[in-house]
């Protein structure tokens, strides 16, 4: 059986793994750890580097540092736009 560390360590590493295939434009949730709790940042990738990614989202780029993540998953693309009643 494994232990609650060892299942973090195991989507720890699985959100490494679809950032690291995930491309340029790919739509993400990614989830980090920060000094008041955890943050989500949901939007377009945007940028990667070998300590962060750059995620684009409906307030601006939002920098993570890879070492902070804790998950992370491919979304699909917003729904478009409900036409107006009139």
């Amino acid at each position: 059986m494994t232990d609650a560390h060892g299942q973090d360590a195991i989507a720890r590493a699985l959100a490494l793994g679809v950032l690291g295939k995930a491309a340029l434009g790919d739509r993400l949730v990614v989830r980090a750890h920060d000094g008041s709790g955890a943050r989500d940042a949901l939007g377009v990738l945007v940028a990667r580097t070998a300590d962060t990614v750059t995620i684009d989202t409906r307030r601006g780029p939002v920098a993570l540092a890879l070492a902070d993540v804790v998950a992370a998953k491919p979304v699909p693309p917003p729904p478009a736009p409900r036409p107006r009643a009139r």
